[in-house]
């Protein structure tokens, strides 16, 4: 191992006691690298000395935290797989009766969230719906639980809903209070945080690919064991699951996974 290997394999073990956050289950080379720009643009040139400095600087932990994490969101992120769930999955769950139960897994600053809330207001059954959301990332969490968002964020929401659930300031949108409420943010490690259970549905998209095998297999096997059966995992467009019987899953539709 020469002294950059070194370097870094110290600091994700640092990292880990200090956070809890092992870096060591997030693919090496892409991790690395981001973290590597990050030190660099805040005048540290070793890990160690960012480590050493982000020890006893809540701020720079923080911009640590929002460096590591993967924060890119928006509202009805690839259109057809959000109208795959309205129009084939929700309505076999709603017609169980009963309590919604979802949660949005890594959900960012709470684009997906709020677009799920949307979605079943628009099917008359928010109102029977828990949506827990939660993230690693408190940055993220606090954008998420004040819900405004740039005129970008709101570019591919239906123009029927923008009005109905959306305030224009300027080049702000601020999410309804209606559908604010019923979302329940907090923070959780995905990899170390133990999951709530009986979920009819598990939504995360675009965070696994940044994960080693071996953490992915642990977070499909955490997730299939957190929903009820016959619920639904929901996965990114890049997050094909092989072999998902491994986990007690079946597919269902592209990227939609059921719990046998």
């Amino acid at each position: 191992m020469d002294l950059d290997e070194l370097d870094y394999a110290l600091f994700v073990r640092n990292v880990k006691q200090l956070t809890t956050i092992d870096l060591s289950l997030y693919k090496e080379t892409q991790m690395k690298r981001r973290l590597a720009s990050f030190c660099r643009k805040k005048g540290f040139y070793t890990f160690a000395a960012f480590y050493s400095a982000m020890k006893n600087d809540l701020r720079l932990r923080q911009e640590f935290y929002d460096r590591m994490t993967i924060n890119v969101s928006e509202f009805w992120r690839n259109a057809p797989r959000w109208v795959t769930l309205a129009e084939k999955f929700l309505p076999e769950m709603l017609a169980r009766g009963g309590r919604l139960r979802c949660w949005s897994a890594a959900c960012s600053t709470g684009e997906e969230p709020y677009t799920l809330a949307m979605i079943l207001s628009e099917m008359n059954a928010l109102h029977r719906s828990d949506i827990w959301a939660s993230d690693i990332d408190e940055g993220a969490l606090n954008a998420a639980v004040q819900g405004i968002y740039h005129e970008r964020s709101v570019r591919e929401v239906p123009a029927s809903y923008v009005g109905k659930y959306f305030r224009q300031d300027g080049m702000n949108y601020m999410v309804a209070d209606g559908l604010k409420k019923p979302v329940i943010f907090h923070k959780q490690n995905l990899l170390e945080d133990r999951f709530e259970s009986d979920f009819d549905l598990i939504i995360c998209r675009n965070v696994l690919i940044y994960f080693t095998e071996d953490a992915k297999a642990k977070l499909y096997a955490k997730f299939s064991q957190a929903l009820r059966s016959g619920g639904v995992l929901f996965v990114g467009s890049t997050e094909q699951i092989f072999s998902p019987e491994r986990y007690g899953l079946k597919s269902a539709e592209t990227f939609f996974y059921r719990k046998m």
